[in-house]
């Protein structure tokens, strides 16, 4: 039986900036790198998803730079964006692993494309969760229409509205609160939202960070040089793409536009799932992300 116990080590990966990472599986298997989105410990994969994808995989998540345990620097040193794939290639560097699976999702999809564009040499698989492209290419709609990317669907108002107000400190209960209504917005309305669940899922970030406050560094990181719409054009890595029915930071059809100008993509639909990982979608997540590393 393959040894999924998790190994803890930390990654420097700038000057004064370390980051905490998580190993299970196998040390020997190939390793499969987890990429969360802004603001997002990687603690945000569930262990039952991680648990499934260690019994094929090296499975490596870890806390961005001003979340989790790893280093808060935002405020006295900025850094853009660009700098969050860069650290992906960094902590791949100091565990010792050349190449990876990469998994990405929401902001965490992003930064994969840009490891896709920027350093295909290290990257064996992407599967890319609850994102947008990175490319100016426009989305070409069944009927054949082309809509130009500006014009897509947005953000749920819902959501923009709970992203827009001040966060206030008024304990660690109502922290709790607020990242519960936060997930029960994210979820969608196609599948049922358990609370106890995410609370927890919250309750052992906070521990697991040693704070409950919250960061916007990730809002505030310049978001500049992101786009790449010649590099994903041409891409050879196996891309696949999730299409959450649910979706309500990025609904259809960005995974469908995602898999028109990604080289070779191919889509994968989960229904009823949104932007949240609740337990009916870990299953069905599993075994795509399984087809998309363990293809050949």
């Amino acid at each position: 039986m393959k040894d999924s116990t998790p190994q803890e080590q930390y990654v420097d990966v700038a000057p004064g900036v370390r980051l905490w990472t998580e190993r299970r599986g196998a040390p020997d298997a190939p390793a499969l790198l987890l990429i969360m989105g802004a603001q997002a410990s990687g603690l945000g994969w569930p262990d039952p998803l991680v648990e499934a994808l260690a019994a094929h995989h090296q499975v490596i998540r870890y806390d961005h730079r001003d979340t989790g345990r790893s280093t808060s620097s935002f405020d006295e040193h900025p850094y853009p964006i660009t700098d969050l794939a860069q650290d992906a290639i960094a902590v791949l560097d100091g565990l010792g692993i050349d190449r990876a699976h990469v998994v990405g999702m929401s902001l965490g999809g992003m930064l994969t494309q840009l490891l896709l564009a920027d350093h295909p040499e290290r990257v064996l698989s992407a599967t890319l969760i609850g994102t947008c492209a990175m490319s100016t290419t426009p989305y070409k709609a069944p009927d054949g229409t082309e809509i130009p990317v500006p014009d897509l669907p947005g953000i749920s108002p819902q959501i923009l509205d709970l992203w827009s107000r001040p966060v206030e400190d008024e304990g660690l209960e109502a922290e709790l609160d607020r990242r519960v209504d936060h997930w029960q917005a994210l979820n969608g309305t196609e599948l049922p939202f358990d609370a106890d669940y995410f609370r927890a899922l919250e309750r052992r970030i906070i521990t697991h960070t040693g704070t409950h406050a919250v960061s916007t560094a990730h809002a505030r990181a310049d978001a500049a040089n992101m786009l790449r719409t010649k590099e994903l054009a041409t891409t050879q890595i196996p891309t696949q793409i999730i299409s959450a029915t649910a979706e309500p930071v990025f609904p259809p059809p960005h995974a469908q536009h995602l898999s028109q100008v990604i080289a070779g993509a191919r889509l994968t639909e989960i229904p009823g799932m949104g932007h949240a990982l609740p337990p009916e979608v870990l299953g069905p997540l599993a075994e795509a992300i399984l087809s998309n590393s363990l293809m050949g």
